[in-house]
């Protein structure tokens, strides 16, 4: 596979297909059982306490992924990560909340907020860290399409490189890389309009065989 260099980078595949493997194998979570993963020239087995500075990861449940009771305390803990005294991290935390217009949720518990809310709090959390790339494993999942297309109007702003995993083959349809994994191996690579339509036919040729049979 050649780098992933473009700034917008889409992850397909059916379900068990190893997409969600493969972007954990770009922050560090998981680590190669052979070979090995480069980030902007590092292996991430060399450097895998610092990745969460490079690499923002959101996860498809933003249930997984707080672990603060407050939406301001679930933010700042990054910039504790990042050195940050609890005092100056807090007052960071909420002026990055002010800047997106999410000041109203700084007090609010992360259980009491809806699932667009909750989502948009766990990209924000990653964000205040200043991450150069921001990987995303699914975030829509659980949302409708009004939260959805209003988080990916926010995404498209970001200056980071994203590779987001989705089901949502309009939602990715602008972007400028889309890599096809199948049964854990890269089965296609290229620009949406060459990989979707080549995806879509194959999971209609699938369908039909399935009837058939």
């Amino acid at each position: 596979m050649s780098p992933l260099s473009e700034r917008r980078i889409a992850v397909i595949g059916l379900n068990g297909s190893g997409k969600s493997s493969f972007v954990r194998l770009i922050n560090g979570l998981l680590l190669p059982d052979a070979g090995e993963v480069r980030i902007y020239g590092a292996n991430t087995r060399d450097v895998r306490p610092d990745l969460p500075r490079h690499v923002g990861f959101v996860f498809q449940n933003p249930d997984h992924q707080a672990i603060f009771p407050t939406v301001a305390e679930e933010v700042s803990f990054g910039l504790t990560q990042l050195g940050e005294d609890r005092a100056s991290a807090r007052k960071g935390a909420l002026t990055f909340l002010a800047q997106h217009g999410c000041s109203a949720l700084a007090d609010r518990p992360f259980h009491d907020l809806s699932e667009g809310q909750k989502q948009l709090v766990c990209i924000l959390a990653v964000l205040v860290m200043r991450p150069d790339l921001v990987v995303l494993d699914e975030p829509f999942s659980s949302l409708d399409g009004l939260a959805t297309r209003q988080l990916m109007r926010r995404l498209a702003g970001l200056p980071q490189k994203l590779v987001m995993v989705s089901h949502d083959l309009q939602l990715i349809q602008g972007f400028d890389r889309v890599l096809w994994i199948e049964a854990g191996r890269l089965r296609m690579d290229g620009e949406p309009g060459t990989v979707l339509p080549a995806y879509v036919a194959d999971i209609e040729r699938r369908a039909a065989a399935s009837d058939i049979g």
